[in-house]
């Protein structure tokens, strides 16, 4: 983020946009207590709340996903996780996926994005590649609002989306709970059948480490269940 203390409702936005296709599948790594369409909803007291979570002056349910399942898990489990200078991987604690799951829905309708996919596009928003990368609740805090100030300017926006870290050629976004009501049956449609409903077990670990082997990543499995 910027280091200037400027509130972001100084500034006049024109965002970029992206539109979704109904029928685009999403996939999304989370508490399996989730079923694979639900959105998170805001929690006061969240002890570590995301980069675009809603704030108690604009309390929105809020939904983390990605375009790939590659990327779902990536997003989630490689943040600031080094290579280990024995393997050449980076290793991810059992811990991080214990009581998590994978899945994938898909849109039931067109998802109208603000995109933050390019210089040009974080620039319509008087941002750059520092709302998108730094991280940590020091940095998230600044984040959040920023989220605020976009939503209050666009309205009409379902979400945003951008290129995702830690898998530079694929996207990840943010959906908005409150913007997505217009569909009787809800905005996403589970599909169950491409699930890992439990990272933490056996087979999740095998799953999860096919689809992490090109990133040089894996997770550990654990020394006692």
């Amino acid at each position: 983020m910027h280091e200037e203390t400027l509130s972001p409702s100084v500034y006049r936005f024109r965002p970029h946009w992206e539109v979704l296709p109904a029928g685009t599948q999403l996939w999304r790594m989370h508490s399996s207590r989730y079923a694979a369409e639900e959105f998170k909803p805001f929690i006061p007291d969240d002890p570590a709340p995301g980069r675009f979570h809603g704030t108690p002056e604009d309390p929105y349910p809020c939904l983390y996903a990605a375009t790939d399942a590659e990327t779902a898990l990536a997003e989630t489990l490689l943040r600031s996780r080094p290579f280990d200078p024995e393997t050449g991987m980076r290793l991810v604690p059992w811990a991080s996926v214990r009581g998590k799951s994978l899945n994938v829905a898909r849109t039931r309708c067109e998802l109208n994005l603000v995109s933050l996919c390019s210089g040009a596009a974080l620039a319509a928003v008087c941002q750059d590649h520092l709302l998108l990368e730094n991280e940590g609740p020091e940095h998230y805090a600044d984040t959040r609002l920023w989220a605020r100030e976009i939503r209050a300017q666009a309205p009409e926006a379902m979400g945003m989306i951008w290129g995702s870290k830690r898998n530079p050629s694929r996207r990840a976004l943010v959906l908005f709970g409150d913007r997505l009501g217009h569909s009787a049956d809800g905005p996403l449609e589970a599909l169950p059948y491409r699930s890992i409903p439990d990272l933490g077990s056996p087979d999740g670990i095998k799953e999860a480490n096919q689809l992490l082997e090109p990133l040089r990543s894996a997770i550990k499995e654990p020394i006692h269940r």
